[in-house]
C-alpha cells in the first residue's frame, strides 16, 4: 500500500522560511516525478513545484519561482520543499504528490497524494 506523508509545516512570520519534507513508501517509485501542490480555503488545489526522478529537471509555479526550491533524495524516496521569503498569500495546506509527467500542473495528472501539512504565514 502506497503511503505519502508530509511534515514540516507550521506558523511563520512573513519573510521567514520553512522546509517541508515528504516520504513516499509502499512501492518502487523509479521514474516518478515528485511534486508539491497547495490549497488555500475556498480555492483550487494549485501546482507549486515538481522534480524529475533524476533531479535533472524542475518545474515551478511563477508565484514561487526564486523563493522556493524543490529537491529530492531517491535513496529514501523523499522530496523536500525549501520555502524562503514567505508571504501571507503562501498560507495553505501543502500536499506532496507523485506522477509521471514533469510538465503536469493539474492535480488530476498525479497518481499518489499525501494528507497535507498546514503552512500559515502571518503578516
Amino acid at each position: 500500500q502506497v503511503q505519502v506523508v508530509e511534515s514540516g509545516g507550521g506558523l511563520v512570520q512573513a519573510g521567514g522560511s520553512l522546509r517541508l519534507s515528504c516520504l513516499a513508501s509502499g512501492r518502487t517509485f523509479s521514474g516518478y516525478t515528485m511534486g508539491w501542490f497547495r490549497q488555500a480555503p475556498g480555492k483550487e488545489r494549485d501546482f507549486v513545484a515538481a522534480i524529475t526522478w533524476s533531479a535533472g529537471i524542475t518545474n515551478y509555479a511563477d508565484s514561487v519561482k526564486g523563493r522556493f526550491t524543490i529537491s529530492r533524495n531517491n535513496a529514501n524516496n523523499t522530496v523536500y520543499l525549501q520555502m524562503n521569503s514567505l508571504k501571507p498569500e503562501d498560507t495553505a495546506v501543502y500536499y506532496c504528490t507523485l506522477g509521471r509527467d514533469i510538465g503536469a500542473r493539474s492535480a488530476g495528472e498525479y497518481d499518489y497524494w499525501g494528507q497535507g501539512t498546514q503552512v500559515t504565514v502571518s503578516s
